[in-house]
């Protein structure tokens, strides 16, 4: 089989991840030259999202509701003790020792530090910790002893909010492992669609992974694969959005494996991120949080 390009191999291994198949090695048995190729032009992609999103209609129902970007859970301080409790964490083996609280009422408030606040559905105990884990299967396992309902302060598209949360008692530990009671408002319809064929070099966003508590950089989850330097992320920034592009760089000599990879990408900002909304250029969407 000839050496792949690396356009070809990535939308192959992107097929192949949503269908869920093995990685597929591609290639030729000997190293291929490395190629160093020219960064793709982001900023005219950039720029037609961003003027679709600014003033928008979308804009203003995404500027008044609840859109996480932050992490859902918080960890226990001390977490983790040791390499299996680690291990069951990732891998969300945990057992439920007694029983979990009825919700104690239907809707709870997610506050914004400037006084803002919006009355969402409060999410069960029981979702909440089957979203955490609740496998409970063989291997390492993390057990849950009880919960209850609290607060915890989580990045969101309009800045840190003070949102209800559920904190179950961990076997061992001293202080509780906190998730998120509310889900995200529903999305309002994108002014503008998929860049399609018409990306080029550009790729899909995964989600934010963190944003910095200055707003000053934000983490973002982006795709690559397995022949290339990695990826890499570029930044427009306007008064009501940044536009993040991803894209992949370079390539690496060797055989190619059809593997869809991801890696932590830090972006750097000119000014905090505040409320402007932070888009994905190659989807023409708000880039998605963790929920």
């Amino acid at each position: 089989m000839p050496t792949t390009t690396r356009t070809t191999a990535a939308r192959t291994a992107l097929l192949l991840t949503a269908l869920g198949l093995l990685a597929t090695a591609c290639g030729t048995g000997a190293a291929s030259e490395d190629r160093s190729e020219p960064a793709p032009d982001t900023a005219p992609r950039a720029r037609e999202v961003a003027r679709a999103w600014d003033g928008s209609a979308a804009a203003a129902i995404w500027l008044e509701g609840y859109y996480p970007l932050g992490d859902p859970v918080q960890l226990p301080e001390d977490a983790f003790h040791n390499a299996a409790d680690k291990e069951a964490y990732i891998t969300q083996n945990f057992t439920l020792r007694g029983d979990l609280p009825e919700t104690p009422q239907k809707q709870a408030k997610v506050t914004w530090k400037n006084g803002d606040s919006l009355t969402l559905p409060l999410m069960g105990a029981r979702t909440a910790y089957e979203k955490v884990g609740g496998i409970n299967g063989p291997g390492p396992r993390l057990t849950v002893t009880g919960a209850k309902l609290g607060e915890m302060t989580l990045a969101t598209s309009r800045g840190p909010a003070t949102v209800p949360a559920w904190l179950f008692t961990l076997e061992g530990y001293d202080t509780p492992l906190k998730r998120v009671a509310l889900s995200s408002s529903k999305h309002p319809k994108p002014p503008i669609g998929p860049a399609g064929h018409l990306s080029g070099e550009l790729w899909e966003l995964n989600k934010v992974v963190e944003v910095a508590a200055d707003g000053r950089s934000v983490t973002v989850l982006a795709h690559h694969g397995s022949c290339d330097d990695g990826p890499a992320v570029d930044v427009l920034e306007t008064d009501d959005s940044v536009v993040l592009s991803a894209y992949w760089v370079g390539t690496r000599a060797g055989i190619c494996t059809l593997d869809l990879r991801a890696e932590k990408v830090r972006v750097a900002l000119d000014r905090p991120l505040g409320d402007r909304i932070l888009l994905d250029a190659f989807t023409g969407r708000p880039v998605r949080g963790a929920e």
